[in-house]
């Protein structure tokens, strides 16, 4: 079993949890996910099964688009709806005129402090550990990319937004400064992940209906990866580990190897006239 399926997460799980429930229905250990959503959050979660698993690095999986609900003059401690209240504030009469004139601070390049509650370790462990053991540890912060930012509409003290952004990006986070901004303090009620790469929530499948023949090969899911046809002899020479000659190797850093049946073999990284191997599945067409 070979291949890459799209999950769409229902809310109040974990990724873990996913991938726990598609290990007892495809009985495979060989079960990973690319970008973990929050228990919060639903929606897209991209999920690859057997010797895919391996190729999760080179799925085009940027950027990511999310549709939000963000809650303003309430703080808690994870930033979204599921932590305790630590403040509440006044917010301001006219809100979305408000959030409009500091919008353009939350989009391109912008630094991010990643709240304490958070998988992003510190000396080998996650933030939460020290977080539930209430100490305070110091934290990086890092850069990311909000390619597109729009308010959607308004209900009360909610707000909805659509934000388009790069990998690594704390979406309660982003909710969490932009109410700080404000001076009135936010939290993220509600997410979705709409979009991963060229991948869409809408052809994403339940955790109750999948099946095996949701999965999608991996000739299917690579692209825009390039992808290179390469001959039975070629093929026995990449699963050796040996470079092969390529007289015309597409544009790029790595590429897609595709058998003679049809399916990727593995990939290679593109150096001048010769691609090198530095992924491969042993058998062709082989399984878990």
């Amino acid at each position: 079993m070979l291949g890459v399926v799209l999950i769409d997460k229902p809310l109040g799980i974990t990724s873990h949890d996913v991938i726990a429930r598609l290990r007892r229905k495809f009985q495979t250990r060989r079960i990973g996910h690319a970008g973990t959503l929050d228990p919060l959050a639903t929606g897209l979660l991209v999920v690859a099964v057997g010797p895919a698993t391996r190729f999760l690095q080179y799925l085009p999986l940027e950027p990511k688009e999310y549709v939000g609900t963000i809650r303003f003059g309430v703080e808690t401690t994870t930033q979204d709806a599921e932590g305790d209240v630590v403040a509440e504030k006044p917010v301001p009469s006219d809100l979305m005129s408000e959030i409009a004139e500091v919008l353009a601070e939350f989009k391109g390049s912008i630094q991010q402090l990643p709240p304490l509650y958070s998988a992003v370790k510190k000396e080998g462990k996650p933030l939460y550990v020290y977080a539930r053991r209430g100490e305070e540890v110091e934290r990086e912060h890092r850069t990311v990319f909000i390619s597109e930012a729009e308010l959607l509409a308004q209900t009360g003290n909610e707000v909805d937004v659509r934000v388009v952004c790069s990998g690594g990006t704390y979406m309660r986070t982003w909710a969490h400064d932009l109410g700080q901004r404000l001076g009135c303090g936010a939290h993220l009620s509600a997410l979705r992940r709409t979009r991963v790469g060229k991948f869409a929530v809408e052809d994403a499948v339940t955790l109750e209906e999948v099946e095996p023949g949701d999965l999608r090969p991996l000739v299917e899911a690579l692209p825009p990866v390039p992808l290179v046809e390469i001959t039975h002899r070629q093929a026995d020479a990449i699963r050796h580990g040996q470079a092969i000659g390529f007289s015309r190797p597409p544009a790029g850093l790595v590429c897609g190897l595709v058998g003679p049946d049809g399916d990727v073999i593995g990939m290679a990284r593109i150096q001048g006239q010769e691609l090198q191997p530095e992924c491969v599945i042993p058998v062709l067409g082989g399984g878990d």
